[in-house]
């Protein structure tokens, strides 16, 4: 579904991804770990369309995604939920929501909404409330619920369990489960490996810009190697 062939992305003269190769299949729940500054959250952003590769290609469902630019990749259906959140605060949840239903028919937007809002009960309570006075756990189901508005059928993580309480934390991964059970195609970039590889069906470990190891999420759970860079065994 999505494919990343060769893929360079340079900060300056500083070569952030050095030719990097990864592939998601429709449907599946593919994981990105690797510390901080090895290219994870590049990665998304080149895929998004935020950042333009230097070199390779990036094509999803045989279209190519380098050519185009975010909202071109948006209306296709991909969608990033950006790491640190990223929300209007000044704006309320509700106005937060609507914003991420750009791109879909309006006749659809009350079904979205009440989908979205049946994975976060706790956003309908605070449907009026302003996003910056949400609890930090609540902004960050905001996010994805914004990201959800958008009716994507590809979804770019980028670290939703950064800063949040183990109980928080929790309900998300049951929340990121169920939408790979539905059938949600998603790519979790996640510092919190053992989470992002007992979510994933593959994963990849990136370092300073390049993959490392790759492997089904069980096996890279079981990788000495891992274990003893990310896992702290």
């Amino acid at each position: 579904m999505l494919s990343l062939e060769k893929v360079k992305v340079f900060y300056g003269k500083i070569e952030a991804l050095k030719g990097i190769s990864l592939e998601v299949g429709q449907g599946e729940l593919v994981a990105l770990i690797g510390s901080n500054g090895a290219g994870k959250t590049t990665t998304l952003r080149a895929i998004s369309g935020v950042l333009r590769p230097s070199g390779g290609a990036i094509t999803y469902q045989g279209q190519r995604l380098d050519r185009l630019d975010p909202a071109g990749i948006l209306k296709l259906g991909i969608c990033q939920i950006p790491e640190g959140r990223e929300l209007f605060g000044e704006m309320t949840v509700l106005e937060n929501l609507e914003m991420g239903a750009l791109y879909v028919d309006h006749k659809r937007i009350e079904e979205k909404l009440d989908e979205v809002l049946g994975f976060f009960p706790i956003l309908r309570q605070r449907i009026n409330q302003l996003a910056k006075t949400l609890s930090g756990g609540e902004q960050q189901m905001l996010a994805i619920s914004r990201g959800l508005m958008s009716d994507p059928r590809c979804l770019l993580l980028d670290e939703p369990s950064l800063g949040l309480a183990p109980l928080i934390v929790d309900q998300l991964a049951e929340i990121i489960k169920t939408l790979h059970d539905k059938g949600l195609t998603i790519l979790l970039v996640e510092q919190n490996a053992v989470l992002a590889l007992e979510l994933a069906d593959r994963g990849y470990v990136l370092e300073t810009g390049e993959i490392v190891l790759e492997g089904t999420g069980q096996d890279l759970l079981n990788n000495e190697l891992v274990q003893k860079a990310y896992l702290g065994i």
